[in-house]
C-alpha cells in the first residue's frame, strides 16, 4: 500500500491566509521529503475556512520546490469554471510539473460556491459532464474548435491566426492528458461506476463511515466490467483522517478532543453537509437515527484514527478489513493547531506506520495463500 496526502485545507477562518498558505505548503514539502507518493489539494471560492481558492495556483507555487511527489487537483469544481480555462490551466501546470500531475475533478459540493457561480439548484452533474467532455475534446482536437453545448461553447474561428499560434489552446505535457480521478462521497456511488467506464480512478472521501467506503469498490468493479476491464485494487485511493503521536494520551486528546483540529474539522463539515447540505446519510448507517445525533463529539472518534504507531497500524488494518484492499492511503491534512505535533504525525505515518502496515498486509496475504493451499 502506498501513502499519499489529501489536503482539504480547513482552517479557523480567523487565521491569516498568508499563514495558512505557508503552513499548507510546508505540509506538502514535508510530504515530499518523507516519500509520500501524491498530494492532492482542494479549492473553494466562497469559504474563508477553506481558503485555497485555486488549487492549480497553489500547486504552481510548489512546482519547483518539490522533487518527487505527484501533485493533484482535489478537485477542480468543473461547473464553476469555463472548460477552455480548465483545459489551458491544467495543461500549464502539467508542463510546469513535467507530468507530475493528477487531475481531480468534481461537480463541486459547496453550495455557496454554486450560488456565486450561478449554478445553485441547477443540474451540476450535467454541467460537470459537459465541461469535462469539452476539456477532453479541446485536448484531442485542434483550433479553431467547434464545440457547442447546453452550458458552454468554445471556438476561435473568427480570431485565430494559425501562423503565429493565436487561437490555439495549450495541450498537456502528458499524452493524451493527465490521469483523471474523482472523489466519491455518496454511499454506493453511481458516479464511481460511470467514472470507471471512462478509465477514471476513484478516491473515497475521508469523512465517510468505513461501510460507505466499502460500498465504492463494487461500484468500481461494475464500471470496469462494463468496458471489459479488470478492476485493480491498486487503482483505488482511500482518504482517512489520521493522527499519530508518541504518546497515546496526546493522540486521543489532539485527535479526538475539542481542542484538536479534527474536532474543529468535523464541526465545520457537519454544519455544511448536515445542517445545510442535506447529507446526513453520510454519517449514519441507520437512516432512522435523528440528525441531532450527528455532532463533532460523536463523529470525530468514529472517523479519526488516532493513537501511537502500533495502535494506528491496528486501526488501519481493522478499517481495511471492512473496506477491502486498496492501493493508496491518503493521509488527510488538517489545521496544525500544534505544528510540532502535526509534523511529527506525518513523520511517524511515513517512517513507522506504513512499514509496519505493509509488513502486516504482506504477512496476512502469505497466511491466506497458505490456508488456501492447505485447504486445497
Amino acid at each position: 500500500m502506498k501513502l499519499g496526502m489529501f489536503m482539504m485545507p480547513l482552517h479557523p477562518p480567523q487565521r491569516k491566509p498568508a499563514e495558512t498558505y505557508a503552513e499548507d505548503r510546508e505540509a506538502v514539502l514535508l510530504a515530499d521529503r518523507l516519500g509520500y507518493c501524491e498530494a492532492l489539494v482542494g479549492e473553494h471560492v466562497t469559504d474563508l475556512a477553506e481558503n485555497v481558492t485555486s488549487c492549480l495556483m497553489f500547486l504552481a507555487s510548489l512546482a519547483h520546490d518539490t522533487k518527487n511527489i505527484v501533485l493533484g487537483s482535489g478537485t477542480i469544481n468543473m461547473p464553476n469554471t469555463h472548460p477552455a480555462q480548465v483545459a489551458a490551466q491544467v495543461a500549464m501546470i502539467d508542463h510546469l510539473l513535467k507530468g507530475r500531475f493528477i487531475m481531480g475533478i468534481s461537480p463541486g459540493g459547496l453550495m455557496s460556491d454554486a450560488e456565486a457561480f450561478g449554478n445553485y439548484k441547477k443540474d451540476r452533474n450535467a454541467i460537470f459532464l459537459e465541461s469535462i467532455n469539452m476539456v477532453l475534446d479541446i485536448w484531442a482536437g485542434s483550433a479553431p474548435y467547434n464545440l457547442s453545448g447546453q452550458f458552454f461553447s468554445v471556438t476561435t474561428a473568427n480570431t485565430q491566426i494559425p501562423e503565429i499560434g493565436q487561437g490555439a489552446i495549450l495541450k498537456p505535457f502528458q499524452k493524451p492528458h493527465p490521469p483523471i480521478v474523482v472523489t466519491a462521497v455518496a454511499p454506493h456511488s453511481k458516479g464511481v461506476t460511470e467514472a470507471a467506464k471512462r478509465g477514471w480512478k476513484p478516491i473515497s472521501a475521508n469523512f465517510l463511515l468505513p461501510q460507505w467506503v466499502a460500498s465504492h469498490w463494487p461500484r468500481y468493479q461494475e464500471g470496469c466490467k462494463a468496458v471489459q476491464k479488470e478492476a485493480q485494487a491498486s487503482d483505488w485511493r482511500v482518504a482517512k483522517s489520521i493522527f499519530v503521536a508518541d504518546d497515546d494520551k496526546v493522540a486521543k486528546r489532539y485527535g479526538h478532543g475539542p481542542e484538536g483540529p479534527y474536532h474543529f474539522y468535523f464541526k465545520q463539515l457537519i454544519r455544511k453537509l448536515v445542517g445545510f447540505g442535506g447529507r446526513s446519510n453520510l454519517f449514519k448507517l441507520d437512516q432512522s437515527e435523528p440528525d441531532s445525533s450527528i455532532t463533532a463529539d460523536t463523529m470525530t472518534p468514529k472517523l479519526v484514527l488516532a493513537g501511537t504507531v502500533g495502535s494506528v497500524v491496528d486501526q488501519i488494518l481493522a478499517f481495511r478489513e471492512t473496506t477491502g484492499d486498496f492501493g493508496t492511503l491518503y493521509y488527510a491534512c488538517h489545521d496544525w493547531v500544534d505544528p510540532a505535533l502535526g509534523r511529527r504525525s506525518m513523520q511517524l505515518m511515513a517512517e513507522q506506520v506504513m512499514p509496519r502496515l505493509n509488513a502486516a498486509i504482506a504477512k496476512s496475504g502469505v497466511n491466506r495463500l497458505q490456508n488456501q493451499v492447505h485447504q486445497g
